[in-house]
């Protein structure tokens, strides 16, 4: 096994284009027991784009979008995701930066100012892409990232008392060639005092079979894209790189496995057993890379193809792997990633937490049947008690079973080993 370390990795989710249903829909005390689940310490909001509430003739909306992430013991971060004004005029700058110091004002005014200076907020969604943040070159992102981030050090500044503020950007769109050199360009051109964290976006893939030169046949193309987890691992130690050890954070802000513009495409990958193992997949890898958070996209979506749970707060199989995967690894464990050189279908981390709890979490990237005897992926296991498991066998549920000395997959899966007496916290679980 690898050596051991600390679990640093906050779980998260992004609240985006169904944050109706999260926060004031029928629903959303479903939808808030669900997302616990998933023990998040950071939930990204959006204003200025994705449905948001306008956060002047609707502030009560944007009460109530903020008050369901406190309702899960989350954090806020708010994003001003775009400006509807031209990026390089310096009075529509001006006037976007005056907006979005407005809501930090406003939320002090209503949260108090202890509690807002320990938010994030990121200036501007995905930049870089013309689909989603308007195509902007560096130098236009660079003049509106510090005219916001000043705005909001105006009015958080004398709270802060010399800590670094949770400011960051450039929430940069992994596709699109050359989007190290945002971060480098980041990193190295704008005010340190005004960076607080690096927010970088990845998906794997946005082509259906056959499609731009995809492989014709699925199978191949699923196999691509778990293929390409690693490269989860890849860019969070090349973003650590750069960070270098100054203290700004490594978020991965955005990711999911697919993102083909037809939402019951991109369904077929992100909302099926498929999804849930290639999510776990790259959780691990997060965790390996030293990541600082993780996001999601998305936790609540109605009819969108990336969701974890639809608008009656109903799961997919991904949110089954994130809620074995948070419940079991949880944050300041002490972690180690077995040597499962031989068995490149599987993927592993081993978990210790208070009171000699000990966890294991496994992920089975392969669609075919496989057994395996625990003790040589792991070693010892006498002390697992109970097993949880969900593949392609379980139906989308969640089966539980006692811990035995095989373990055994139908397909792609994701299963939890725990020697604690109890139910992993808050999950609801189908008995075998």
């Amino acid at each position: 096994m690898s050596g051991e370390r600390r679990m640093r990795l906050s779980y998260g989710i992004n609240e985006a284009d169904s944050w109706w249903h999260f926060a004031v829909g029928p629903s959303r005390e479903r939808i808030w027991a669900r997302l616990r689940q998933l023990q998040p310490r950071i939930v990204r909001i959006f204003l200025f784009d994705k449905h948001a509430p306008d956060t002047v003739r609707e502030w009560k909306a944007f009460e109530a979008y903020v008050e369901a992430v406190l309702k899960l013991g989350a954090t806020p971060m708010i994003t001003f995701a775009k400006s509807p004004r031209p990026a390089d005029d310096p009075r529509a700058i001006r006037w976007f930066a005056e907006r979005c110091g407005d809501v930090v004002w406003g939320s002090m005014e209503r949260w108090g100012a202890a509690a807002v200076s320990d938010w994030y907020w990121c200036v501007w969604n995905e930049p870089n892409s013309t689909w989603i943040g308007g195509g902007l070159t560096f130098e236009q992102y660079h003049r509106v990232y510090e005219a916001v981030a000043e705005a909001i050090v105006r009015w958080l500044g004398p709270h802060l008392r010399g800590r670094r503020p949770n400011i960051g950007g450039p929430a940069v769109e992994g596709f699109a060639p050359f989007w190290m050199d945002w971060v480098w360009r980041f990193l190295e051109e704008i005010d340190p005092s005004l960076i607080g964290f690096v927010n970088w976006h990845r998906y794997t893939d946005w082509r259906q079979e056959g499609e731009a030169g995809a492989p014709l046949d699925a199978a191949a193309l699923r196999a691509l894209m778990l293929a390409q987890t690693p490269d989860y691992l890849d860019r969070a130690q090349a973003v650590a790189r750069l960070i270098n050890g100054s203290g700004v954070l490594n978020i991965c802000g955005e990711w999911n496995a697919h993102s083909h513009y037809l939402p019951k495409v991109r369904a077929r990958f992100n909302q099926s057993m498929f999804g849930a193992a290639y999510g776990a997949s790259v959780l691990l890898q997060l965790m390996r890379g030293g990541v600082d958070a993780e996001m999601l996209w998305t936790g609540t979506d109605v009819e969108c193809g990336y969701g974890v749970l639809d608008g009656d707060g109903e799961p997919t199989p991904l949110f089954h792997a994130m809620a074995l995967c948070a419940q079991s690894v949880r944050y300041g464990d002490w972690i180690t990633f077995p040597d499962l050189e031989c068995h490149p279908e599987l993927d592993a981390v081993v978990a210790r937490g208070e009171n000699g709890r000990r966890s294991v979490f496994l992920v089975h990237l392969a669609d075919g049947t496989a057994c395996y005897e625990l003790s040589a992926l792991i070693g010892d296991c006498g002390d697992l008690r109970r097993l949880f498991k969900i593949d392609s066998s379980s139906e989308d549920r969640v089966i539980e079973t006692a811990a035995d000395s095989v373990i055994r997959f139908d397909g792609y899966g994701v299963a939890a080993l725990t020697s604690a007496p109890e139910k992993l916290q808050g999950a609801e679980f189908s008995p075998a």
